[in-house]
């Protein structure tokens, strides 16, 4: 039995949708704060999936018509983790019946989806919020702690890199369905890099490939953004690489780091105390004897582990809004930032020709397509 703390008056959530994402995610992170949250509802088209939820929280409601869950007057925050050419939708359904919202990733996966959630962003001051869970990663915290501590240098160039191979056949290999890696993999990294490039975004390239998966959209992404500071991150997702790449690899003038678990950092830098060379290279004709410099690095090499200053692992969102919600807090995911992601996915979108519209009608899709689909579950 979990004892609540006192004086903590736990937030009543409503779960909509009761899936990989609602159940398999939301609800075990949910219980970890059960002194600030409490599952009072739960909605999914499927009765079993409801029927599980009860048996998981014997006070909760269950529902399988959105209308009656949305006026259900104990949920305070609906946790929207439906299927994601939803998630727009449900969210802004969630708000206009007086609820706070956690909005599962993608936040949209189209331009009338973003033109949406920026008016309701609007609209709805502090009761929107962005569920962009791996800005809580340890190892990205870490990673940037470092970058932030100078003793790479200037860094020039990062690599964020998660790969796979897989014949993956479910709906999130599915256009219609608003699969593809960039749906799903591509708002956490896409999160990650426009942190990392510590500047405004100048520039965005993409393309997209399918090669294992057996659906009809992408597999394999490459997304290059430039920051106006010069800075370029590097992100690959991959569900067609059979040799992964190291999950962080960063390069500074001064030195650089790679991780290949998320587990250890391993960095080989510059002993602070050399100080960078200040004469020119000589045109003259070199000696015999190899090719290289004159001056020699003098190099510190270590590995340590992944364990950041502010001590963040990915599970720890949900007490974030907590904090946000009952202390005032700011949230670190401000929604400017979540929408700043979707951006760039549009932009990548408008550049690969795979997607089933061109540039000239992309503005003018819409989600009516879409919200036929049956499940309202991940």
């Amino acid at each position: 039995m979990t004892v609540k703390k006192a004086g903590k008056k736990a937030i009543r959530v409503g779960i909509w949708g009761l899936g990989r994402a609602g159940w398999g995610m939301h609800c075990p992170e949910l219980d970890r704060f059960k002194d600030e949250f409490e599952v009072v509802a739960g909605c999914d088209i499927d009765q079993s999936r409801v029927d599980e939820l009860l048996a998981r929280y014997p006070k909760a409601k269950g529902y399988t018509d959105g209308c009656k869950f949305l006026a259900d007057k104990n949920i305070e925050l609906v946790s929207v983790a439906v299927r994601s050419p939803q998630h727009a939708d449900y969210a802004i359904r969630a708000l206009e019946a007086g609820k706070m919202v956690f909005l599962e990733k993608p936040i949209a996966i189209s331009p009338k989806g973003l033109k949406a959630l920026e008016a309701a962003v609007a609209k709805y001051p502090g009761k929107l919020f962005f569920r962009q869970n791996r800005r809580f990663e340890t190892c990205f915290n870490h990673v940037q702690e470092l970058i932030h501590s100078g003793i790479l240098g200037d860094v020039y160039e990062i690599k964020l890199c998660r790969h796979g191979f897989e014949f993956r056949d479910d709906w999130q290999t599915l256009m219609e369905c608003g699969g593809g890696q960039l749906n799903n993999w591509g708002p956490h990294l896409i999160d990650h890099g426009l942190r990392l490039l510590d500047s405004p975004l100048k520039s965005v390239w993409g393309d997209l490939k399918t090669v294992a998966a057996l659906g009809d959209a992408e597999d394999h992404l490459k997304i290059i953004l430039k920051g106006e500071n010069g800075r370029l991150v590097d992100i690959e997702i991959s569900g067609g690489v059979a040799l992964p790449s190291p999950v962080y690899a960063v390069y500074g003038n001064r030195g650089s780091l790679v991780s290949e678990d998320e587990q250890d950092i391993r960095l080989k830098y510059l002993d602070p105390n050399q100080k960078a060379p200040t004469h020119k290279a000589n045109p003259a004709t070199p000696p015999r004897g190899g090719f290289g410099g004159t001056v020699h690095p003098k190099w510190i090499r270590k590995t340590i582990m992944a364990e950041p200053s502010n001590g963040w692992s990915m599970v720890d969102i949900y007490h974030a809004l907590y904090q946000t919600i009952r202390e005032g807090k700011a949230f670190p995911v401000k929604p400017e930032e979540a929408l700043d992601v979707l951006r760039v996915i549009l932009e990548v979108k408008k550049q690969n020709p795979a997607y089933p519209v061109t540039a000239d009608e992309f503005e003018k899709a819409t989600l009516a397509s879409t919200r036929s689909s049956r499940s309202t579950r991940r």
